[in-house]
């Protein structure tokens, strides 16, 4: 897998997560224990922090970036999905990021909250516990979410990172 230091800022990878060998991993990047990062995916911890929590998976195509002001925080147990895009935001634990999603500076989603697919939140959007944000501009839809659903999803991904470690091999 990719992992670069670039100077002092040197990416931090639990030895139980799985980051995937063509996903890539730049700087100041923590990546906690059961956590997934998946195919061309891109962490890059450059001018602050990224922080990926404790059984989160990171999906396929997503960028997340950080801010000279502004680290990327994304709290345990959540699901970020294919090509999001978060950049100086924080998710807290239990999260569901749909596809497609963009999260941009000084956005919190609160614990257990959704971002549906294809959402667009604006600078300092906050998406409450419980709550999804949907459209673009994302609007909020209070006391909306399936936890049960987020919680199955990121079990889904804590196997098949298992998987994945131990089954995976290039051809070629």
């Amino acid at each position: 897998m990719p992992l670069y230091a670039l100077g002092e800022l040197v990416p931090s990878i639990h030895q139980t997560a799985y980051v995937h060998p063509d996903a890539v991993v730049i700087g100041a990047v923590s990546v906690g224990p059961e956590a997934s990062i998946w195919p061309t995916a891109v962490l890059r911890g450059d001018n602050s922090t990224i922080t990926v929590g404790a059984r989160t998976s990171v999906q396929d195509g997503t960028v997340i970036h950080c801010t000279d002001e502004l680290p990327t925080v994304i709290g345990a147990d959540c699901v970020v999905g294919h090509n999001a895009h978060l950049e100086g935001c924080v998710v807290e634990d239990g999260c569901l990021v749909g596809s497609g999603s963009v999260l941009l500076h000084r956005v919190v989603v609160r614990t257990g909250a959704l971002v549906a697919a294809g959402a667009l939140l604006t600078p300092g959007t906050e998406v409450p516990s419980g709550a999804t944000a949907l459209g673009v501009p994302a609007r909020i839809r209070p006391d909306s979410v399936d936890a049960e659903a987020i919680r199955r999803g990121v079990e889904g991904y804590v196997m098949a990172a298992q998987t994945y470690r131990t089954a995976l091999r290039r051809l070629d």
